[in-house]
Formats: structure tokens, sequence, C-alpha cells
């Protein structure tokens, strides 16, 4: 209770097998072929409030726990990048030993009792363990947080402040610690073009001592639930369950989820249609890995890898010479609504007027996917970092970050659009 920690963020407790079952409540997607989601909302409606259970129910919920995992074979094929199957798949082995279940045996899925009125969600006192700020001496030196985001085309800040123009087709890891996963999915944005947003989230939430169950948070395109897969708004059954909670901020566009158990807030906005990420997360937490040197990739740390980066500054001099986007390769499909670079920057001037990295993405996206919602989602993601950051000094970067002074600030008496004017130069100069 008092002091420090006294009982580190060493990842001990997170290595013990879930003890929860992974049930979903939310409608089977028609745009992933993975049917995870319909399997896990199955069992959750064959076993709401099944861990009231007396012993003598156990052999119904050994009978559903066995049709959930004969669903879940059924797909295993198309969900093989999936986070939430993976972690259905294991949270389904731990159940059937902790209920001594055979895996042989009747499938159907008879309907057992609801939760009794009062339970966890409910609960308003949290243990000292549970609130990650509270395990501070009132004297001691407060914690450091660092910020991650993603957005638009998409664009990486990274927990040290880096800012990246990447590709990242596919599923990616943005973070993974011991206390939880985070994946994106990017989808291409427009066809032939090799622009991509994010259209799918899973965040993994790995059980914690007294405080939280696991839980699974997941959000596509045109789907931003206010609660996890569960159907739950906190942290489960644990005494500590409500140092994990989600709120809706506004319905279908933004949802925050407060992790205070590790000091955690993460922000989910949908913008037009697709996805924006940003978390603020104490130092000790993100480096909180059993491995670090021989950790794989995990975007929010290590940033992109350099076959996946663009180069962000040469390809906005060429929008500025040209008028128009164009990266290195063929050419890109002619988007939708065509901007040139004076009206992309002039639409982008309205929601962000500082000419800072936020601002060229804005711009950048305008000219590659003519699409007036990735102007919102650079705004957005802006607002966030001001919300998320916790130096006032870093929430603006600007070109060439790794030469700037200290604070990522441009260096005294050198605005950036004279940064601008100097990188077009050099552009006309090498053709």
């Amino acid at each position: 209770g008092s002091g420090r920690r006294t009982q580190p963020l060493d990842g001990a407790e997170l290595g013990k097998p879930a003890l929860t079952p992974l049930v979903f409540s939310c409608p089977p997607t028609v745009t992933s072929p993975c049917k995870i989601l319909k399997c896990n909302s199955e069992f959750w409606a064959a076993t709401s409030g099944s861990h009231h259970l007396g012993a003598e129910e156990a052999p119904e919920f050994c009978t559903a726990l066995r049709a959930y995992a004969h669903c879940t074979r059924r797909t295993a094929r198309t969900c093989r990048g999936d986070l939430a199957y993976h972690s259905a798949v294991h949270g389904i082995d731990d159940l059937m030993v902790q209920h001594n279940c055979s895996k042989d045996g009747p499938t159907s899925q008879p309907r057992l009792r609801t939760l009794p009125p009062g339970d966890s969600q409910e609960r308003s006192d949290s243990p000292e363990i549970c609130h990650y700020e509270k395990s501070f001496h009132k004297h001691s030196a407060a914690p450091n947080y660092t910020h991650c985001g993603l957005f638009g085309d998409p664009h990486l800040r990274t927990f040290t402040d880096t800012f990246q123009t990447c590709k990242v087709q596919g599923a990616w890891p943005l973070i993974d610690n011991n206390y939880l996963n985070v994946q994106v999915t990017n989808t291409p944005v427009l066809p032939g073009s090799s622009a991509t947003a994010t259209s799918k989230l899973t965040i993994i939430f790995k059980s914690f001592q007294e405080c939280v169950d696991q839980k699974v948070y997941q959000a596509e395109m045109d789907e931003l639930p206010a609660a996890f897969v569960d159907g739950s708004k906190n942290g489960g059954d644990k005494h500590g369950a409500n140092s994990l909670k989600i709120t809706e901020k506004v319905s279908g566009q933004h949802i925050e989820i407060q992790a205070k158990y590790i000091g955690t807030t993460i922000v989910v906005r949908q913008v037009g249609r697709y996805l924006t990420f940003a978390v603020r997360m104490p130092e000790e937490v993100v480096n909180a890995v059993e491995d670090r040197d021989s950790q794989g990739l995990y975007l929010c740390l290590r940033g992109c890898p350099l076959n996946q980066q663009i180069d962000f500054q040469a390809i906005r001099s060429a929008q500025a010479t040209e008028g128009r986007a164009r990266r290195k390769g063929p050419s890109l499909a002619a988007p939708p609504e065509a901007f040139t670079y004076e009206t992309a920057t002039a639409k982008c001037r309205e929601k962000l007027p500082v000419e800072d990295l936020y601002f060229q993405s804005c711009v950048f996206d305008l000219l590659t996917t003519g699409d007036v919602n990735f102007m919102l989602a650079a705004y957005y993601a802006f607002e966030d970092v001001k919300m998320l950051h916790s130096n006032k000094d870093k929430l603006h970067l600007y070109e060439r970050t790794r030469v700037l002074t200290p604070g990522n600030t441009a260096p005294t008496g050198t605005h950036p659009t004279l940064w601008v004017a100097l990188l077009c130069l050099c552009w006309l100069c090498l053709l």
C-alpha cells in the first residue's frame, strides 16, 4: 500500500492462464471471413452468469464450452491472424481444465441463468494495487508518461515522439507488453493506391492480480462499440474491476478506455470510415516486456520497419511543386475528389493553423485520398495529443525531428514554412 509499488510491474501475474471465458456479445461482422465474434456471441448467450453456477450445473457449462470449441475449429482457417481468435482458443483450453470438462461429449448449448442483480459492474471501490498513481508515495516523483498515436494514411507517432508515415498494409502490432496487446489492420483506401488506413482494431487487456479479468475490445469500420466484446464495460468480477472502464464520449464516433491499474488511457475514434488510436501510458508499463532485445516488432515502441516507411518530406515536396500527390513507383489512381496543393493546404489550415507534421499529414492525405475526413482525422489526432501528452512542449512536431533542438520544437527564428520552401527548392535542384 505505501511507498513505491510493493509488487513491481514485472508481468509475473500476467503469465497465468486467464480463468475467465472470452465471451462476446457483438453480432458477427460481414466485413471479415473470421467468425470468432459469432462463436463468442453464442457462448455468451449460453453461459450468461455461468460463473455463479453450482456444481450440479457444471455439465451444462461443459456442454456449452465444447460447442464453443467446435465453433472456433470451424473458423480456424480464416482466423489465423486474429488476436481475439487466438485469445479465445487459449481461454477455452484453460476453462476445460478449470471445470474438468471432457473434450468428448454433447455440444448443444442450453440457456443458463442470467447474472444476479448487483454484479461487479456497479462496484465503485478498488484496492490500492488497482490504482497505479495511488501506489506511489505522495512525496515520490510522479511516473513519466508517454504517448503513441496512429491516424490517417497511416501516420504514427511513437512513444519516443518519432513521427513516421507508413504503408503497413494488413495486420500489425501497435503495442505488445506484459499487460496488453493492441493490433491494427490497415486496408487500401482506393483501388490501385498504396494509401492505407486503419479498418480494424483489437485490444486485449490481460488478467491482472485482483484487479481485472482478461478483456477484449474490438472495433471495425462502422462498428465502434461502447463495451468489451463480452458486453461488459468494466474489468469483470474481480474486486478492482472498475479500474478498467469504457466510456462512450460520442456514440459511434469516440470511446475512451481508462485502465487505472496500469495508469493507461486509450482513445479510439471513427472518423469517416476509418479508425484512429491514441494512448497515454507510463514508461514503466511501456517497457514491461519479458525480453526487450528479442521482442518482435511493436510499432508504438520501435516504429515502422524501414521498408514500410514513406519518405514524407520528399513526397510532400513533390506535392508542393507538382500540385498533386505522387509516391515513388507507379502513379496513383486519381482520387474521387481532386485537391490541388493549394486547396489542400487551405482546407487543412481551417482546423490545423500551425504548420507542423499534423498539418503536413493532413495535406498529404487529402492529396493521396481526396477524402476530407482525413483532415478531421489529423485534427482529432492532435486534439488527443493535447489531452494525453504529458509534455506540453512536445505537442507540435516539425520536419526533420531528429536534428531539431531539445523538446522537438523548431529552431529559434526558423518558421516551419521556411523549411517547406527550402525542401521545395532542393527538390527542384534535383530535377
